[in-house]
């Protein structure tokens, strides 16, 4: 016997169609939602992972070495021929030829201006992206000064010579860029030196360091400072950083920062450096007494005079 569907049960029939729709419907997007969440959890994850690898290998000892092989001694042995001829023009030798001794100088800059050209850093270690870049400048304006002066140099005396070099608007900015270059290298010390120790104390440069905060600092820390000192006061030398870091430490030691009413450190360099008291190789003599128990990186200028 047939029966027909009252109003009752249709109704009843559409709410329950109703009720799957919404019960389906909140599956799927409770499905979606945790996706979303599971993704963004994982990205973030991921993304994590991806900089912590970045931090680390940024500035860890193989890209400080391989800087210190490909840019950095390119242009230090530039800056040894440097010292080393123009101490001949200085000494007023009437053997020599200033003229072919600017050339010659002239020569090697351009030549390791060419050999840096063709080399790059990581866009991961910027610091050492920006020395790159300092030393390239650095050597350009030493090439261009250089050539402008060897038809000139051989009809001034040698104390003309040096002095109108010395004055030269690019050699100036030569020595700004080659020791803000320099600083640039040993900032990226202090940060592989933070990759290994997360407690490493530095210190602002920009302040003026007592004696007592000196000898807080490590090692890394020190050679940091007084790169930014010398650039501060355009000292363009011949020894490294860590030598006048040893010979800071050698002078507050023995006392004499005391008996000579030395209170910081920049006093303690200016008399360092005004009595020519800083020798290259400073630092490889007295390492083994003065750093034995401190973190550095296997750089040759650590061990090596030159």
């Amino acid at each position: 016997m047939d029966k027909r569907l009252t109003r009752t049960d249709y109704l009843f029939a559409l709410m329950f169609i109703f009720m799957l729709v919404c019960i389906l419907g909140a599956f799927f997007y409770g499905l979606r939602v945790g996706q979303e969440k599971s993704d963004q959890k994982y990205d973030k994850i991921l993304h994590a992972d991806k900089a912590v690898i970045q931090e680390i290998g940024a500035y860890d000892q193989q890209v400080l070495v391989s800087y210190y092989h490909t840019i950095f001694l390119p242009f230090r042995e530039f800056q040894n021929k440097w010292f080393e001829l123009m101490s001949q023009i200085e000494l007023g030798n009437s053997t020599v030829d200033a003229s072919a001794v600017l050339k010659e100088l002239y020569k090697l800059a351009d030549e390791k201006y060419s050999e840096l050209q063709k080399k790059s850093m990581p866009a991961s270690s910027p610091l050492l992206v920006q020395s790159h870049q300092g030393y390239l400048k650095s050597l350009k304006l030493f090439a261009d000064t250089l050539k402008s002066y060897q038809s000139k140099a051989n009809g001034l005396t040698s104390p003309q010579l040096l002095d109108v070099i010395q004055k030269d608007a690019y050699f100036l900015e030569a020595k700004t860029q080659a020791l803000t270059a320099q600083k640039n290298y040993f900032d990226s010390i202090v940060a592989w030196n933070g990759t290994i120790d997360n407690d490493i104390e530095n210190f602002d440069p920009n302040n003026n360091a007592n004696l007592d905060q000196w000898r807080a600092m490590n090692i890394n820390v020190k050679n940091h400072y007084i790169t930014a000192k010398l650039l501060k006061n355009k000292a363009f030398a011949p020894f490294y950083p860590q030598d006048l870091t040893i010979r800071i430490d050698e002078f507050i030691a023995s006392g004499q920062a005391k008996k000579m009413n030395v209170n910081d450190v920049n006093q303690t360099m200016d008399l360092l450096l005004s009595t020519n008291a800083v020798r290259p190789g400073d630092f490889v003599k007295g390492k083994s007494k003065w750093y034995a128990n401190e973190l550095l990186p296997q750089l040759p200028f650590f061990s090596d005079v030159n």
